[in-house]
């Protein structure tokens, strides 16, 4: 009996071994996780600093007004310093149409002007049908901060976004609203 006892105790040490090296297996790939998010962050922050210098060089884009009057530039620009294939979102003036904001922008604004209250970024990706992983979660994060920047949305708590009231009111009277009545996509 006591050889058996000795077989089982061998086993029970060979299994506490195993365990302990899955332990410093997990938490290496979790420094390894931990090092490659914080590296996503950062390039998150590069990429949307570069977005920042570039889209303060690139022209804002204005729709025509009620009844297709001309509208004139917001900011008058140097045609030399424009840089081509720069995505850039204008400050929010009364009366500008959604139809300014990139694909994704507008999109989010719609999305949040239809929810009716604060919205977090999880939530908008699945309205917009995408799914809610950490770097399409971050990458929206930064799209969402950079419309509360411009006067489009704002942050009702941490993580919290809705449209701005006067958002709201030109999507709501129409102002906002493409050349149908609704809202553009």
């Amino acid at each position: 009996m006591g050889s058996l006892l000795d077989e089982l105790a061998r086993r029970e040490a060979g299994v506490r071994q195993r365990i302990e090296e899955l332990r410093e297996e997990i938490a290496g790939l979790e420094s390894r996780l931990e090092a490659e998010e914080d590296r996503l962050s950062r390039l998150v922050i590069t990429r949307e600093t570069v977005e920042e210098i570039l889209g303060g060089a690139a022209p804002v884009a204005v729709a025509a007004g009620e009844e297709g009057e001309a509208v004139e530039p917001v900011e008058p620009v140097d045609a030399a310093s424009l840089v081509r294939g720069v995505v850039t979102v204008p400050p929010w003036r009364p009366g500008m149409s959604v139809r300014v904001l990139p694909q994704a922008y507008r999109d989010a604004v719609e999305i949040m002007a239809d929810a009716g209250g604060a919205m977090r970024a999880g939530q908008i990706l699945v309205a917009m049908g995408l799914a809610d992983g950490a770097a399409k979660r971050e990458g929206l994060r930064s799209k969402l901060k950079r419309l509360v920047e411009r006067g489009w949305a704002a942050e009702d708590g941490p993580g919290l976004f809705t449209v701005t009231a006067p958002v709201a009111g030109d999507l709501a009277d129409g102002t906002g609203r493409g050349a149908g009545g609704g809202i553009a996509s």
